[in-house]
């Protein structure tokens, strides 16, 4: 699958406003039969584009108050200490997201916690302890205005192919 059309961008747009739908409710929403419509699918899922499908979960219902931005500055940047740390990384719950930046720091983390007393001691106990780690700095979350995971999708409708 080389270029997406018309269809596969409706697909894709209607499957991340609601993984949940079913196979004949899509194929109606984008204006195909079930068959063709499950194929553009199949391929979509087979050629990458989607990755998964998972329930989107309240963080505050299920006990998780606070979200910290955590800029974590390695003491080396090279080599196999580096893929060590990110290793490390990528085995913590806690973190739901980690991304390698440019500029100040090596790491910026989202860190989900029960309170900032829970918050603190995992960063003394777990976050300071990873391999290679020279610093931290956290910021705090004091409310979002945005949080979602949906991708736009507009940039891809001026080089869709023909349907």
């Amino acid at each position: 699958m080389e270029t997406l059309d018309k269809f596969d961008l409706a697909i894709l747009h209607e499957l991340q406003a609601d993984g949940r739908l079913s196979n004949a409710e899509l194929a109606q929403r984008v204006g195909l039969s079930a068959a063709p419509c499950w194929r553009r699918v199949r391929a979509l899922e087979e050629g990458g584009y989607i990755k998964g499908y998972r329930a989107e979960i309240d963080r505050h219902k299920i006990g998780l108050g606070v979200l910290a931005f955590v800029r974590l500055d390695a003491a080396r940047n090279s080599g196999e200490v580096l893929h060590e740390l990110e290793d490390a990384i990528r085995g913590i719950p806690e973190v739901i997201s980690c991304h390698y930046i440019s500029g100040t720091g090596t790491f910026e983390l989202q860190v989900v916690s029960r309170d900032l007393n829970s918050f603190s001691q995992f960063a003394r106990e777990v976050l300071i302890n990873l391999p290679n780690v020279k610093d931290l700095h956290t910021s705090f979350s004091l409310g979002e205005v945005k949080a979602s995971s949906a991708l736009p999708l507009g940039h891809l409708g001026r080089r869709a192919g023909p349907a």
